[in-house]
């Protein structure tokens, strides 16, 4: 089942991304790499801080 998570960025940014995200998600604000997809569940580099 996939889900939506909140993660924080090390700049401090919080954004919502998709955890079976098909692309690589980078912050809005300082552009650094939040997840990376990977075969079924994107592999997320910043902090998860509530699943949606």
């Amino acid at each position: 089942m996939s889900k939506f998570l909140k993660v924080k960025c090390e700049c401090g940014n919080e954004q919502n991304i998709f955890g079976n995200a098909s692309r690589t998600v980078h912050c809005s604000s300082c552009k650094a790499v939040l997840a990376k997809p990977t075969g079924s569940r994107a592999r997320v580099s910043g902090k998860v801080t509530k699943v949606l």
